[in-house]
């Protein structure tokens, strides 16, 4: 698959679709409660993408890895489950973790973002887990500069991980962004600093880190679209899109 180079102008349609994303994402942030129902959440992104005139780059959505279609506009993965989680019939309880991830296009233009928060009474283990995905991201994205190339955003999330003390698992990562939702290159959460391919200005990828508490192995939910963790440790997850420039990285799904 070819990688595209966007012109400043195509970067500049783009952040509509960025802008969505983060409002949506803040919202079911804010919404997220105990007792709040998955399918709840979801039918609330359902909506605000309706009301947008947006399209989800989920619901039709069937990879190989996937028992597809996906079928509907949120990932909602809780607790042990960490990326992919299918909306189903749950009322969130006190203490849970919860990973919410969107993609949509507006206006042909995809943009992707993921959040993890704790519902009601947080455990300080799991404020400290959410905390190293959004630190190894923002440290990701400082590093996401000319001359620099992906393997330096890889190797920056694993050291960031093993800062913490966590292990990292590389079978999904970042990727990608554009006219769809998953495109070259692929960006994995651990690699060698100085290798791959060269950032350069106008390329769009989605960054994002997750992470297990005690294990960096994975398995598929018996709904064929869930990955959990073995050992039943809790996950977290955080992305976001980004546009490589001449100068510092534009955050497309910066929220606030």
């Amino acid at each position: 698959m070819a990688i595209e180079l966007l012109s400043p102008t195509q970067l500049d349609d783009m952040r509509p679709a960025g802008r969505f994303v983060a409002e949506v994402l803040t919202t079911l942030a804010e919404t997220a409660d105990v007792g709040v129902d998955l399918i709840e959440l979801d039918a609330l992104a359902h909506r605000m993408i309706k009301d947008r005139g947006a399209e989800s780059c989920y619901i039709d959505y069937a990879p190989s890895f996937g028992r597809g279609p996906f079928g509907k506009v949120l990932c909602t993965s809780v607790n042990d489950a960490v990326l992919h989680g299918l909306p189903h019939k749950y009322r969130l309880r006190d203490g849970d973790l919860v990973s919410f991830d969107f993609a949509v296009s507006v206006d042909g233009w995809v943009c992707d973002s993921a959040l993890s928060v704790v519902v009601g009474t947080p455990r300080d283990e799991d404020l400290r887990l959410i905390e190293a995905t959004e630190v190894a991201l923002a440290r990701a994205i400082e590093v996401a500069r000319p001359g620099n190339k992906i393997g330096d955003i890889s190797a920056t999330i694993g050291e960031t991980a093993r800062e913490y003390g966590y292990s990292v698992n590389t079978q999904f990562g970042g990727h990608g962004v554009g006219r769809t939702m998953h495109g070259d290159p692929h960006i994995s959460n651990d690699g060698t600093a100085g290798r791959g391919f060269p950032l350069k200005p106008g390329l769009v990828i989605a960054i994002e880190p997750w992470l297990l508490a005690a294990t960096d192995e994975i398995r598929m939910d018996e709904d064929g679209w869930t990955i959990r963790s073995v050992d039943g440790s809790r996950g977290a997850h955080s992305e976001h899109t980004i546009a490589i420039t001449d100068g510092d990285p534009i955050v497309m799904t910066a929220r606030g």
